[in-house]
């Protein structure tokens, strides 16, 4: 009995690392082809697997089997050199929301969600986690106005995000 009881917790445990928060929705008519590519991370909230990086890009191009590799790079200054990490990310649900489930160990999967995108040309975009501790803002150029910066500080904060250890992300070895 006791290996179902942690079989069961440990499957909702990994499930629940991929729903998503409460209260946001990812987009739809999401189009992965228009999303791959080389994303700029503009600005984040701080996470342990990203502290001290800046320059930090995020490439996203096709697997043979239809995933998404998922390559993210960054600069390390107090170590004086560069980071990457490599992973799988796959649809959640259908294809044309954005909601993925990306993995960069193994078995173990976490929510992607793309909650707002600049859907003329997928120059910026949005993204969580499975809860709002988890947030990304992503653009297609290294810089972006203060217009673009003070509405996703705008949306962000409405959507319940804490906004004090938001970091905008160095970028100027890449413009």
């Amino acid at each position: 009995m006791k290996p179902l009881i942690l079989l069961t917790t440990l499957l909702l445990l990994l499930t629940a690392c991929t729903s998503l928060p409460k209260g946001i929705e990812p987009v739809t008519g999401f189009d992965q082809a228009r999303f791959l590519g080389t994303w700029y991370e503009l600005a984040r909230l701080d996470h342990r697997f990203e502290r001290g990086l800046s320059q930090v890009t995020a490439e996203y191009s096709l697997n043979d089997d239809g995933s998404i590799r998922v390559l993210n790079r960054g600069y390390n200054e107090a170590e004086g050199e560069w980071q990457e990490a490599e992973g799988r990310a796959v649809f959640a649900g259908d294809s044309d929301v954005g909601h993925l489930k990306v993995s960069f160990f193994g078995p173990f999967y976490s929510a992607y969600v793309v909650f707002d995108l600049d859907r003329e040309d997928y120059s910026r975009a949005y993204i969580t986690g499975h809860n709002r501790d988890y947030l990304w803002l992503l653009s297609r150029t290294p810089n972006i106005s203060d217009q673009a910066r003070d509405q996703f500080k705008a949306r962000v904060e409405a959507e319940g995000f804490e906004l004090e250890e938001l970091i905008m992300v160095d970028q100027s070895r890449n413009d």
